[in-house]
């Protein structure tokens, strides 16, 4: 069995702990209500479609929306697209056909929001309120930016409710999940400059753990702002 000290061998104490304020930011822990509709974001991450599929069948909304195309960190995990592997393992998790939309386009978060909405909006779905779903790290960025791109709907986020620890796990690589974390950190300052996301405050100490890590060199997710 692998414990906490094995998958941290590539990551000191305080990286770790670093690593964990930034994590803990991320999620923005809304309460869940019911919702017109959900949307699960398209990502590496199979949580996704799970936790989607598990809020619908504690019957949090009518219907769904998976979106998602491929991006370079997808394209051999879900050679279909994301959003059809994720469409295809709700299937099997007991979510009828007839409550998924699809959106196999989106190549960003941006897209995301933008191409759901038209999906719905086709589909004669105009939702007050929206629940999406997310990686756990991706929770904050996507509510951001979908206040930003749909002001007038009431956006709550979701994911599956995973620690830090149980999550490198899953993933298998510690320095890819802190690069990840450091990375979606940097698209919630930077975004809001370039229009993408609504501003939202990050506390001092969450700064100051993001620079360390990049300091230490958890850069590989970085995006040129």
């Amino acid at each position: 069995m692998t414990g906490p000290t094995d998958i941290r061998q590539a990551v000191t104490d305080g990286q770790w702990a670093n690593a964990r304020l930034i994590w803990d930011y991320h999620q923005m822990r809304h309460e869940l209500r019911p919702a017109d509709v959900a949307i699960g974001l398209g990502s590496h991450d199979l949580g996704v479609a799970t936790t989607t599929a598990e809020l619908y069948r504690a019957g949090l909304f009518p219907a769904l929306v998976f979106t998602g195309g491929n991006s370079p960190t997808t394209a051999a995990r879900f050679p279909r697209g994301e959003a059809v592997h994720y469409r295809e393992h709700a299937l099997t998790l007991s979510v009828p056909d007839k409550a998924i939309l699809l959106e196999p386009r989106a190549g960003n978060t941006g897209h995301n929001i933008t191409y759901s909405r038209q999906v719905l909006a086709d589909a004669g779905i105009s939702p007050a309120s929206v629940l999406l779903v997310s990686k756990p790290y991706m929770e904050r960025r996507s509510y951001a930016t979908a206040r930003k791109l749909w002001p007038e709907v009431d956006v709550r986020c979701a994911s599956e409710r995973l620690e830090l620890d149980d999550y490198v796990k899953s993933i298998g690589d510690e320095r890819l999940v802190l690069d990840m974390l450091v990375g979606d950190l940097q698209r919630v300052i930077e975004y809001p400059k370039l229009g993408f996301a609504i501003e939202q405050d990050v506390p001092e100490d969450v700064r100051a753990a993001y620079e360390d890590l990049l300091t230490a060199g958890f850069t590989s997710r970085l995006i040129t702002p």
